[in-house]
């Protein structure tokens, strides 16, 4: 029986549809070439003016270091509030000064640049300024070093372009992330002035971001607060870990929402955005998450589950059993509250499913 969307505890007999962060503030204290300008688009950015001023106009002067992003887009960026000097919002005229620190979130990538492809994109909500996507595993959500190709933003260049007649003025902002096995909801924005709306609620911390996960064994407490640091691990360039030497601030919790011999079905909530960080923190109180081999997560096979003899069978779920359950935000535009709710991907509904018969509730 389905995850009911309200309640996730609850059967929901009518939910038979099969609808399948950077969030990190860059700190910048060095020139940047074009190319390096480039890779930093939809970025959210933190620097401080230097004491060799070319141009002290605050408008002239991000037209200077930021030269490969039109001195249209960033001058409706300034207008529109969207930088801050100091903690606040500055006008084009603003006079820079050595020591002002500058805030601001990039305008996002211009997709004539990305080659479309044919993708399924699985929308939940539409309007002309944002998408709310259902992301399914195993996609990544934008090109990066190795992977120019078969990303959820080369999908969403395909259809929008096709489906919404806008051509190269469409500019999909992706403001947050999933991994790429994490299915859920993911928000995207379709213009400059709703990318860094969006984005600004992110660093704010004032969208709440709700998830459910399978994981093993049951925690001592049915909820729990995990505050714990994250950076990179120290000896594994690809995972992060608790450190409390270099680590940010990093704040989970978690409740427990269905009990099985072995396993339990956990909602999370996010206080902070850091990369990996459900994964890390989950393995961190001894209960990582199913199938997430980075931290520690086990793949399970049905003989597991219905505790027969092994056998030479396909894994009940092959990828990280976590799904990015509810988003909820403010509207860019009409700054109207929404929620936003993604159904479970079949894999993960199926586990839980699979769980429910033959692990029954403890």
């Amino acid at each position: 029986m389905p995850i009911n969307q309200n309640n996730p505890l609850a059967p929901d007999e009518e939910a038979d549809e099969s609808i399948a962060p950077g969030e990190e503030v860059l700190e910048l204290e060095t020139s940047l070439t074009d190319e390096e300008a480039q890779n930093l688009a939809g970025q959210h950015l933190r620097f401080k003016i230097g004491h060799n001023l070319q141009f002290r106009r605050l408008d002239k002067y991000l037209c200077g270091r930021f030269s490969c992003f039109s001195r249209t887009r960033l001058q409706k960026l300034i207008r529109e509030q969207g930088v801050n000097i100091n903690g606040r919002p500055a006008k084009p005229s603003y006079n820079l000064s050595p020591n002002d620190e500058v805030d601001l979130i990039l305008p996002p990538r211009e997709l004539r640049e990305l080659t479309p492809e044919d993708i399924p994109i699985n929308v939940i909500y539409e309007d002309d300024n944002i998408l709310v996507l259902n992301k399914q595993a195993n996609l990544i959500v934008h090109p990066a070093r190795g992977y120019k190709n078969g990303t959820l933003v080369n999908g969403l260049v395909y259809h929008f372009q096709k489906l919404s007649g806008v051509g190269e003025d469409f500019r999909p902002g992706i403001v947050h992330r999933l991994d790429r096995n994490t299915t859920g909801c993911l928000v995207v924005a379709k213009d400059d002035t709703s990318h860094w709306k969006l984005s600004r609620q992110f660093a704010d911390r004032t969208t709440k971001k709700t998830y459910l996960a399978v994981i093993h064994g049951t925690p001592q407490l049915d909820a729990d607060r995990i505050n714990q640091p994250l950076g990179v691990h120290p000896g594994v360039r690809e995972k992060f870990a608790i450190r409390h030497d270099i680590g940010k601030e990093a704040v989970t919790l978690y409740y427990v929402l269905e009990k099985f011999t072995g396993y339990s079905v956990v909602q999370l909530d996010l206080k902070t955005g850091r990369t990996h960080q459900i994964r890390v923190h989950m393995s961190y109180i001894k209960h990582p998450i199913v199938a997430d081999d980075m931290y520690g997560g086990k793949v399970v096979y049905p003989w597991q589950i219905e505790n027969r003899e092994p056998a030479p069978e396909e894994p009940l779920l092959a990828r990280c059993a976590l799904h990015a359950w509810k988003l909820e935000l403010n509207h860019p535009v009409t700054e109207k509250r929404m929620e936003f709710i993604a159904p479970l991907a079949p894999d993960m509904q199926n586990f839980i499913d699979q769980l429910r018969k033959h692990r029954k509730s403890v």
